[in-house]
């Protein structure tokens, strides 16, 4: 039986292959397509990562009323214990977009306000700690009156 050596050309080509597969794995991502409209509800209230997996949610608001007395956003928070202090501070942050400068550390992620038929869209990685974590709408009174959901990494 004889041995072939490969020139290394084909050696150096064939690592490139190996390395990009590798890199396009490493890239995915978990989509999560949210519609909210007037309701005051978000078609998807449970998502489920593991630590550190890639998300993109995608938010859609449906809803025909103008963004400025039904617009929505998507207000991911580090803990389920800050949903009542961040909605209610939000409540006076009309001016900077339902977002209360003073609670920033707060928020893992963010789809800003979207008015009647638009979208918006986040990446962002799960945290790295098993936990629930909420996300709401901070949009004056919504997360009170229900519009909010939770990821739950484990």
């Amino acid at each position: 039986m004889k041995l072939r050596l490969l020139p290394s050309a084909l050696l150096l080509a064939l690592a490139a292959m190996v390395t990009q597969t590798v890199a396009r794995a490493d890239d995915a991502e978990k989509v999560v397509v949210i519609s909210c409209g007037d309701n005051l509800k978000f078609d998807v209230t449970k998502i489920e990562a593991v630590p550190g997996e890639k998300i993109h949610v995608k938010l859609t608001n449906n809803g025909t009323m103008p963004k400025a007395t039904m617009g929505h956003n998507w207000i991911l928070l580090d803990s389920m214990s800050q949903v009542n202090p961040y909605a209610t501070a939000a409540m006076s942050a009309a001016a900077s977009a339902y977002q209360p400068k003073t609670l920033a550390t707060h928020v893992l992620a963010v789809i800003p306000l979207l008015g009647p038929k638009e979208s918006g869209e986040v990446t962002f990685t799960a945290p790295a700690k098993p936990g629930k974590y909420p996300y709401i709408c901070s949009v004056s009174g919504h997360a009170m009156a229900g519009m909010r959901g939770e990821l739950t990494v484990k």
